[in-house]
């Protein structure tokens, strides 16, 4: 590299990343250490100051060596740091800076709610940052920022908060397109209101409880796990949804018209009746649907789907090109009553792609029926997968079921494949 331009040894140190590369190459030569000013990216991992000796600290070796950086873009931090060192480095980079991650380390100590906040507050010296992602935050109290009006991308992962806290932080930045909270502890009631919100993802970390109350007129796609009330009024932008709660029971879903929605999924152990008829009556062009609800019931009663006409169905979601259903749903579309409609003209018009997950080898006939439908019916249909899964039974019908599902497969081999 010596024969290079200085020109072209600036271009390539400048795409170094990691900081330790970053401090070696410091050290090569007078010309190699005239191109660190232009590193536009660092990255400093968790490990990096496990074995410091002769006094050294975190945060003077980092401080030295963002000192020389003039364009500085990028500031990664996973290993240990103080407040006093992080307030340092923002007052040398914060200018230039437009991404910052920072892995905050503050849950695990109940007594740093201090320390974290003060952190947090440092964060104020980077003025012009586009995206923010902070790891492992205790938020017991607002930090006093400004308004970030550049910052389009907010990734929080492992917090604990209240409500108040969290509405309050996101005044003080109203520009978001990308909002991103996960593993998230202390919220019941949450208020979000971003008018240019495109992309949102949120994971609640608890009983499941929350209620949640999204304002985003831009929004497009939204996935939500731990909620059991959810309201989006503004949804003429909304093209993903997923709605998720492991650990709760989904009471009540208020959205408004969801004519652009593509893609919906629906998951959890148990769903009031009504939000899942609400969610489905709403996304009648959807074109990828995935159910995984175990059971239905307002209460503590955990109870099965009611039968689900199959016709109806999909006559009232005839844009469905990719369908998973898993055991409760699919048990419902093979209800007695469940085909009486079907006859020899109807056509699934656009299903392509097919995944049901099996459970039981109870009304193992109709089931049979159900299968041997989608086959006759879905002209389009390329691809169906059956999935077996914790099928538990010591009577002899659980054998015969199995049997048949592999008959059908055989008869269908090019289109059935059996998990």
């Amino acid at each position: 590299m010596d024969c290079l331009p200085d020109a072209v040894v600036q271009h390539i140190l400048s795409t170094l990343r990691n900081a330790k590369d970053v401090a070696s190459c410091n050290c090569v030569s007078k010309k190699w250490k005239d191109s660190m000013p232009y590193i536009t990216s660092i990255y400093f991992q968790r490990s990096i100051f496990d074995h410091l000796s002769n006094g050294q600290t975190p945060d003077k070796i980092i401080s030295k060596i963002l000192s020389s950086s003039c364009r500085l873009e990028e500031l990664v931090v996973y290993c240990p740091f103080t407040s006093a060192g992080l307030a340092s480095w923002l007052l040398l980079v914060g200018s230039s800076l437009k991404n910052l991650e920072l892995r905050m380390d503050n849950l695990a100590d109940q007594n740093a709610s201090n320390d974290s906040l003060a952190k947090l507050e440092c964060i104020q010296a980077a003025r012009n940052l586009e995206s923010l992602g902070l790891w492992g935050v205790l938020m017991v109290r607002t930090p006093k920022w400004d308004v970030f009006r550049k910052l389009r991308n907010l990734q929080i992962v492992g917090a604990k908060l209240e409500d108040s806290v969290l509405t309050e932080t996101l005044r003080s930045t109203p520009n978001l397109t990308q909002l991103v909270l996960l593993g998230c502890e202390g919220l019941r009631n949450i208020r979000i209101e971003l008018l240019e919100l495109e992309h949102c993802k949120l994971d609640f970390y608890g009983s499941g409880s929350c209620h949640l109350t999204l304002k985003a007129p831009k929004i497009e796609y939204l996935e939500v796990q731990g909620c059991s009330w959810i309201r989006v009024r503004e949804t003429s932008c909304l093209k993903n949804l997923s709605i998720a709660n492991s650990s709760g029971r989904v009471y009540m879903m208020d959205f408004g018209k969801l004519t652009m929605l593509e893609s919906l999924s629906l998951r959890g152990v148990q769903w009031c009746w009504d939000a899942i008829s609400k969610m489905l009556q709403l996304a009648t062009d959807v074109k990828h649907l995935c159910m995984k609800i175990e059971f239905t019931g307002d209460f503590e009663t955990l109870l099965p789907f009611p039968e689900i006409n199959f016709v109806d169905f999909f006559k009232s979601h005839p844009k469905l090109k990719s369908f998973e259903i898993h055991g409760a749903m699919f048990a419902a579309l093979c209800q007695k009553n469940s085909l009486k409609n079907l006859d020899s003209g109807f056509v699934i018009p656009c299903l392509e792609e097919l995944m049901i997950t099996v459970r039981s080898p109870l009304n193992a006939e109709q089931k049979m029926s159900t299968l041997e439908a989608f086959v006759k019916c879905g002209k389009k249909l390329k691809k169906m997968r059956i999935r077996i899964l914790q099928m538990k039974s010591g009577h002899s019908s659980a054998d015969d079921f199995f049997e048949d599902i592999w008959k059908f497969r055989f008869m269908n081999h090019k289109l059935i494949s059996i998990e």
